[in-house]
């Protein structure tokens, strides 16, 4: 295959809503461009695109798949990402190394959740963007709505290139080029005719408006639209491509992916008006400093995904930042610090490969077999510190207990579950260890069935899923005193210990009671950030601390770990050690770390102890339609309403609610909203719960402990 410079590089992602037609839009290109005799379909399972098991199974795209086309001189690199919003991870990271966005929107539903997830991406990344209306050969389709969705969501700057026109329903009206173009059947083989008197007005009126909002965003060529009253078409695609790579303009093709329909003038106008890599901004380094996308610079690339493929190893996809690659060359992980000699380069289509000589910056290819590389990492020059900004994933919104359905199965489940993290951050683990759980966090039901599947076809790992407790915490919410003594006599030496404690919430500086003389404080931050501080108030030597300080920090420490209330951890506390008594015989660590658990669990139970549980921030986003319905379901929730704003047509619901109450949510705002919803949530803080809750959580904990 050849060997391609920067300049005749093209990158561009599929984004846009489950159903919209992006991979049967990939594979019209791949038609088109003459690397497939004929297009597959999702029914049969044949697209190039979705080739694994589970997404035959499903009949939808599961992971971002790259993909390239030789159009014209230039190379079209194409990742077609999912739609469905579990997988939002794929499409993040599929948008982080392309260049422009392609917003692929079904005719006949118009702008849909999944398109405003990409748009967020988009945006955030600063990524150039064009819109497709697909599906314009379906019957109930309604192009003039869509596009006044599109510019009420996305604004006037997205305009109009091509309308569905005349001469039949393999025709389309460009406005661009002011001619009607007609498609073969099956090649998609483009003719251009002049077009026809019943859509001249529209046509001449779409132009203008074009030609203006052109101009409008470039002051020499608003200087020779008023000097000859219009653009001719060179320099009408030049603005555009200024103007899309500054994100003020956003041109809208239409397209029929399943008839081939302006599929090739959607792929010259990629090759002509898209940005090249070396025009976009250099890639941003970790620390400061950036890579600009010149083969002379020193090699350094960014693998965005890693899979595992049957019969061929690890794959892992990268893109070329800087400098070029060859076959043979030794990269260093910036990560790890591993060597990785490089094999074979390819140029990836579905489960097809093309083997390369080389590749240069702005490209996009595959490695097999590296041996310690992963999905982030950068691959770099020995003595190099360029590392480039890694993907950002989204935090989880679906979290499940998970366990080896056979004993003895944990490591090779841990194992499992370790890879898979390393292959798709946005699968994340957690052990806590006092509750004795692990968990598996993703963006959805369906991201954690998927990653069940591939434990069990890859790992051999038979998992199941459960709800996940939750991490409740204990505290006090007022001042308690506690007076406890420890003695025990075996023959020979016995055990004495008199101790004496005040607790309260740790909030404030300390304010002590008149009978009560601060020594020392020492503090220390729990490893889930709540902060416990001990008090020495003792005075005359009753207690000899030197001696027996940390005895009785270990001991209050033991019933930290486990508090009074349920067993859960305590945090936020001052606990005050202001009197007591030794025996200058009896008396030794032991005891006195006996005597500070037993003292402190009276002065806990005493101070009016609450469980805390973990309450998150939530962000939903609907349309108008469903807002009375979620908010009713958020009610039952135990969630505080904080405000509500308009995003074009849906409303963003924000609210806090308690951790426990959004045990699979993502699947029950679907249900609700019929797809349509989307919510995010993170953690924000500890809070008590109401008395009826606890009560129950209680109950919950002296079952378990009979049990």
């Amino acid at each position: 295959m050849q060997v391609y410079d920067a300049g005749h590089i093209r990158n561009v992602a599929l984004v846009g809503h489950q159903g919209s037609g992006k991979t049967m839009l990939a594979e019209a290109m791949l038609r088109t461009s003459g690397a497939l005799p004929r297009m597959g379909s999702i029914e049969d399972g044949t697209t190039v695109s979705d080739y694994h098991a589970s997404e035959k199974e499903r009949q939808m795209s599961v992971f971002a798949s790259v993909l390239h086309a030789e159009w014209k001189g230039y190379k079209v690199n194409i990742i077609d990402t999912p739609g469905y919003p579990d997988f939002v991870g794929e499409v993040v990271a599929g948008l982080t190394v392309a260049d422009c966005a392609i917003f692929v929107i079904n005719a006949a539903e118009g702008v849909q959740v999944g398109t405003e997830l990409a748009w967020r991406t988009a945006t955030e990344l600063g990524k150039p963007a064009m819109f497709v209306i697909n599906h314009l050969d379906k019957a109930d389709t309604d192009f003039r709505g869509v596009i006044d969705q599109i510019q009420e969501r996305f604004g006037r700057v997205a305009t109009v290139v091509q309308v569905p026109g005349g001469g039949g329903s393999r025709s389309i009206v460009d406005v661009l080029r002011m001619k009607r173009l007609s498609f073969e059947q099956g090649t998609g083989k483009m003719t251009e005719a002049d077009i026809a008197d019943d859509f001249s007005e529209e046509a001449n009126q779409l132009h203008n408006d074009l030609v203006e909002s052109i101009a409008e965003n470039d002051e020499g060529l608003m200087e020779l639209y008023f000097e000859q009253g219009t653009l001719s078409e060179d320099e009408m695609r030049q603005g555009l491509h200024v103007a899309m790579l500054k994100r003020q303009l956003f041109p809208i093709f239409v397209t029929s992916a399943t008839e081939n329909i302006g599929v090739s003038r959607l792929m010259s106008f990629i090759d002509n008006v898209c940005p090249s890599p070396p025009e976009m901004p250099p890639a941003q380094l970790v620390g400061g400093g950036e890579l600009p996308a010149t083969h002379e610079g020193e090699p350094a690339a960014l693998v965005f995904r890693t899979m595992a493929e049957a019969h061929v190893g690890d794959y892992s996809f990268f893109r070329v930042y800087s400098g070029t690659l060859e076959p043979g060359m030794d990269l260093v992980n910036a990560g790890s610090g591993a060597t990785e000699r490089l094999g074979q380069i390819y140029s990836i289509n579905g489960h097809e490969r093309d083997s390369v000589q080389s590749m240069v910056a702005g490209d996009i290819g595959a490695l097999v077999k590296l041996k310690n590389t992963h999905t982030n990492d950068t691959l770099h020059r020995k003595g190099s510190n360029a590392v480039i900004q890694p993907i950002v994933f989204p935090e989880p919104r679906y979290t499940a207990a998970v366990t080896a359905t056979r004993e003895g199965e944990e490591d090779k489940l841990a194992q499992g579950l370790h890879q898979l993290h390393e292959e798709d951050p946005s699968l994340t683990i957690t052990h806590d260890q006092h509750l004795s759980q692990l968990t598996l966090g993703g963006q959805g039901e369906m991201h954690l069935q998927i990653a069940q599947f591939r434990l069990k076809h890859r790992f051999g790992v038979d998992i199941e899923y459960a709800r996940p407790k939750v991490a409740y915490r204990e505290t006090v919410t007022r001042r308690a005193r506690s007076k406890y003594r420890h003695k025990k006599q075996t023959g020979g030496a016995g055990q004495f210990a008199d101790i004496s404690l005040l607790v309260e919430p740790l909030h404030g500086d300390f304010q002590p009671p008149d009978d009560i003389k601060v020594r020392a404080v020492d503090e220390h931050t729990t490893d889930w950030g709540s902060r416990i501080q001990f008090i020495d108030a003792i005075v005359g030597g009753v207690i000899d601390m030197r001696r027996f300080f940390g005895a009785i920090q270990k001991g209050v420490a033991e019933a930290l770990q486990n508090g009074p209330v349920a067993g859960y951890p305590v945090g936020d506390i001052r606990i005050v050690i202001f009197d007591g008594g030794m025996h200058s015989v009896d008396s030794n660590e032991a005891a006195f770390k006996t005597a500070a658990r037993m003292c402190f669990r009276d002065a806990f139970r005493e101070a009016k102890a609450v469980i805390l549980e973990p309450i998150h921030e939530v962000e939903v986003l609907v349309p108008d339609s469903y807002t009375g319905d979620v908010m009713g379901d958020m009610n039952t929730r135990r969630a505080r309403i904080q405000g509500m704003e308009a995003e074009g047509p849906f409303q963003k619901i924000i609210a806090t609610a308690p951790e426990a109450e959004l045990y699979r949510y993502s699947t029950s705002l679907r249900s609700m909203t019929q797809g349509r919803g989307m919510h995010k949530n993170s953690f924000m803080a500890y809070e008590p719960m109401p008395r009826h809750v606890q009560e129950a959580v209680v109950a919950e904990a002296e079952a378990l402990a009979e049990a």
